[in-house]
């Protein structure tokens, strides 16, 4: 099949060697500058990608999607109230917990009066049933070590997360007092409530907030620590379809005071819990674009220099062609034409790159790890131990549609001006 000689053309100024290598060098460079382009702003919108989803399925994994909370106080009838949800389609399944804060401290010198605290952190404390509580969260998955169904009734086990565990020094079957900031005046002054847990498992769920600051008792035992008599805290919730965890909370609270259960209700869910997160990593994804973009076009519009030293090296070429008959409007499609070429190889080079660097970002964090000696992901600032990077197809074709389109309007002045070169005046100095 014939290809239009416009095109033919435009290759063979493409690939031109020898005494004007200078001219072709600059076309190689001004596709190396889309590539890096393109692929900068794929990959640093993949991690950003990479990081989000990681974050939200971690959250998620601790999480529950919705909750409902007793209003200034226990859910009292717990039970009867997730009966009632259960019944709903929008609802797939629901657990009660106990929650609050404490402090964990390890115990050294036994368990009598004389017992003193070697290290110290402050805690969420949540009380579940081992049976419901895998129904709503991942915790299960995520167990390192020991057995998540250890937290029997009475037993007065807790499993607690690995950062916690090396920052308190403490392992399974060492035990461990959880203080509370509620409790009595005696005549030795203010005697705080506490109570000694066994650790009985201990949880990695690779992100530092959970690992460091919360861990997990049996609900009872729980409700006996924070004189709830029996009752929960709230409810968590397992929504089938994820976004429309709030509205299925709402719905819920609201058919709840209206069955006449309580006066009123307390409800929350993922979005609202960790809403700072996903704002700040949406926020700083339109920046990045903003930001990646101009360097794309900066890119792209350095074709407009490779093609006007190309026009004014072949104003002889252009003269010949048109005193033969070729109209103006070929003449553009050939400058067109080899502008749209430089930014389909740039671009397909760049989306490549872009393809290769994701893959292999791990093993190249590693690199750079191990070369300079440094910790580039720290979990106490980033929350993970790894940069993970995530490709949306979607992202990458936008990203490869606006290079090319740039790259096309970069070539539309270049291609008009050589359409507008005299032939005549061209002609009289070759």
């Amino acid at each position: 099949m014939r290809q239009p000689y416009e095109l033919s053309i435009a290759l063979r100024y493409l690939r031109t060697r020898s005494a004007h290598s200078f001219i072709s060098f600059i076309s190689a460079v001004s596709m190396v500058g889309i590539a890096l382009a393109v692929a900068l702003l794929i990959i640093v919108l993949s991690v950003m990608n990479g990081f989000e989803n990681e974050l939200q399925q971690r959250i998620l994994g601790m999480v529950s999607d919705a909750s409902i909370i007793g209003y200034e106080g226990p859910l009292e009838n717990w039970r009867a109230v997730r009966d009632r949800v259960l019944e709903r389609d929008d609802v797939e399944a629901a657990a009660p917990y106990v929650e609050g804060l404490a402090m964990a401290v390890k115990l050294v010198n036994g368990e009598g009066p004389d017992a003193a605290g070697e290290a110290i952190a402050g805690v969420t404390v949540r009380g579940v049933e081992p049976s419901l509580e895998p129904s709503v969260s991942t915790i299960e998955t995520v167990i390192a070590d020991g057995d998540f169904g250890s937290l029997e009734a009475g037993s007065y086990n807790v499993v607690i997360g690995a950062q916690l565990a090396k920052l308190l020094g403490v392992g399974i079957g060492d035990d461990i007092r959880l203080v509370l900031a509620e409790g009595r005046m005696t005549l030795a002054g203010f005697l705080p409530r506490h109570r000694s847990f066994t650790v009985s498992g201990i949880f990695d769920a690779g992100m530092y907030e959970y690992d460091r600051g919360l861990v997990f008792v049996s609900f009872d035992d729980a409700a006996t620590l924070f004189r709830t008599e029996g009752e929960a805290t709230g409810l968590r919730l397992a929504i089938p379809k994820l976004y429309n965890a709030r509205d299925v909370a709402i719905s819920a609270a609201r058919q709840l005071v209206a069955e006449g259960f309580a006066p009123n209700y307390i409800y929350d869910d993922w979005s609202r819990v960790h809403a700072t997160f996903f704002r700040s990593i949406q926020l700083q994804k339109t920046m990045l674009f903003v930001i990646l973009s101009l360097v794309v076009a900066v890119a792209a519009f350095n074709i407009v220099s490779t093609l006007m030293m190309v026009v004014r090296d072949k104003r002889g070429d252009i003269a010949i062609l048109r005193s033969i008959g070729t109209t103006k409007g070929s003449v553009m499609t050939m400058f067109a034409s080899q502008g749209t070429l430089i930014g389909v190889i740039g671009t397909a080079l760049g989306v490549l790159l872009a393809l290769l660097f994701c893959w292999q970002l791990g093993n190249i964090v590693d690199l750079l790890q191990w070369l300079f000696g440094v910790d580039l992901l720290s979990a106490e600032v980033y929350y993970l131990g790894s940069l993970p990077a995530q490709v949306r197809p979607l992202e990458v074709a936008q990203i490869g549609g606006m290079a090319l389109a740039l790259a096309v309007a970069a070539t539309f002045y270049p291609a008009l001006s050589a359409a507008r070169q005299p032939p005549a005046e061209a002609l009289r100095y070759e």
